[in-house]
């Protein structure tokens, strides 16, 4: 900020302190500076640290006066008393994009832009009280309202997810403004959405500790020790650089959140060889399915069929397996899954990144060493899915009444049994530490964070199936 923008907002803001609230003649100064003024002049008193970010961001003091960024072009100019506050316009996105297309457009098409409606789609979230998803902001939504919402799905025969109109938006005063999930208020510095930090507060604990796997792998710490410089001139790559090359804001990545695939119509059909009694059923999936083959990646017999399992478990496909509506909602629309053409397109794209510092082989042996433990994580964890589908068909458990699959990942910690509380941790927690702590690097989190705990998970389950399988045939033959 220039030293004469200094001295003339601090003169405002002195005046104003000074002299009772009211309006400023358009003799004085212009409208908007009127405007301006008035706004700085009530909100030193009332929110002081919103006047001061405001006044040293780099929106508020562009070089040209009428390119600069005052109150009222992001909150309009309704509010003109202390108790008229509710009339202040809050910011959304499409506010941004009146300076901001390119980034705007970029965002829109992100899996940030979709966290809202993927949020919605799970089924636990739907059971949650209100003070923690809706209004409170303090669950999941805290981090999921950088989506926009009001998006609709996808009606049948249409290809692109529909919006509201801002109906559901209007719904909530607060928590609407996705940009400043990153740059954030009354700020807006890049600076401060390119450092790895501006991440750690949603891609970090429980179900995505991604932030804790890059602080504690090479590329964290050489990071950490030459300074936290984030500006492009580090030489240890951040989030920012992985994910958001060239300050693109269309994040997404290959394997996605959940390390989950569509498999294509050829990994289908060449179950049948191996499961011939399911011929009916794969053949009918793969008419759904899209064709082509994924860079690098060995899609064997056995991984295709375990990923099915999963798939089934989390009621993305039905016990004939078949696409369900959650397939449409979570896969589909949310992208909670890649086909092979945008999956060969990230890989790509990330692994040209990766070769500005790395050879060539060692980036693809990289990837593959990762999809290999993915490949193993899968095996196990269709292995303990397996065992409780067991206990259901035979009637050893019960599907609640509420529920339309069984076992159902997504029921999450609302589970019934503590057999199935085991599938829940092994989802969310130890496979998704497992791959994704081998795709950052971060080898403790990747095994004992990951593969060790889902190893005992597993062989817990199979112990409880047996004893449960015990205790119900001793019952039967009373």
């Amino acid at each position: 900020m220039s030293i004469r923008r200094v001295m003339a907002l601090a003169a405002t803001v002195i005046f104003f302190c000074l002299t009772p609230y009211q309006h400023i003649s358009a003799a004085e100064v212009s409208d908007q500076d009127a405007i301006y003024n008035e706004c700085v002049g009530c909100h030193i008193k009332v929110t002081p640290g919103i006047v001061h970010e405001h006044m040293s961001s780099p929106m508020a003091n562009l070089a040209k006066k009428e390119d600069q960024v005052r109150c009222q072009d992001c909150h309009g100019s309704q509010h003109v008393r202390m108790d008229d506050y509710a009339r202040a316009d809050m910011p959304t996105a499409d506010t941004c994009r009146e300076c901001h297309k390119k980034e705007h457009k970029e965002f829109r098409a992100s899996k940030h832009n979709l966290a809202w409606f993927a949020m919605k789609s799970q089924i636990a979230w739907h059971n949650q009280p209100r003070s923690i998803v809706d209004d409170g902001y303090r669950g999941c939504s805290g981090c999921h309202k950088i989506g926009q919402k009001g998006l609709l799905g996808i009606a049948q025969g249409e290809s692109v997810i529909k919006y509201d109109g801002g109906k559901e938006m209007e719904k909530y005063r607060y928590g609407n403004a996705q940009c400043d999930a990153c740059h954030t208020r009354h700020s807006f510095r890049k600076s401060e959405a390119q450092d790895p930090r501006a991440c750690s507060n949603c891609h970090m604990g429980f179900d995505h500790p991604q932030w804790e796997m890059y602080k504690s792998s090479k590329h964290g710490i050489i990071w950490d020790i030459e300074g936290n410089v984030s500006d492009g001139s580090q030489r240890s790559p951040t989030c920012q650089k992985c994910h958001m090359d060239g300050s693109t804001h269309d994040v997404a990545t290959p394997w996605g959140f959940l390390g989950l695939r569509i498999p294509t119509k050829e990994n289908v059909l060449a179950l049948i060889k191996v499961a011939p009694s399911l011929e009916k059923q794969l053949t009918s999936l793969a008419a759904a399915l899209p064709s082509g083959n994924f860079v690098d990646l060995d899609d064997d017999p056995q991984w295709t069929f375990d990923r099915a399992v999963i798939l089934q478990a989390a009621g993305i496909l039905d016990a004939n397996l078949q696409p369900t509506k959650r397939f449409v909602e979570i896969v589909v629309q949310g992208r909670a899954a890649r086909g092979p053409e945008e999956f060969n397109k990230l890989r790509s794209k990330i692994k040209k990144i990766c070769r500005e510092c790395h050879a060539k082989d060692y980036v693809t042996d990289h990837f593959v060493a990762s999809d290999n433990v993915l490949k193993e994580a899968d095996h196990l964890f269709a292995k303990g899915i397996t065992a409780v589908q067991g206990l259901y068909k035979d009637g050893i458990l019960k599907k609640p009444e509420d529920w339309e699959y069984a076992p159902d990942l997504l029921q999450y910690y609302n589970a019934k049994t503590s057999i199935e509380q085991e599938l829940y941790l092994i989802m969310l927690e130890y496979r998704q530490r497992t791959f994704q702590g081998s795709f950052h690097a971060s080898n403790d989190y990747m095994h004992w964070y990951g593969w060790a705990p889902l190893n005992t998970a597993v062989n817990k389950i199979l112990e409880e199936a047996e004893k449960m399988r015990e205790a119900h045939a001793a019952k039967k033959n009373k």
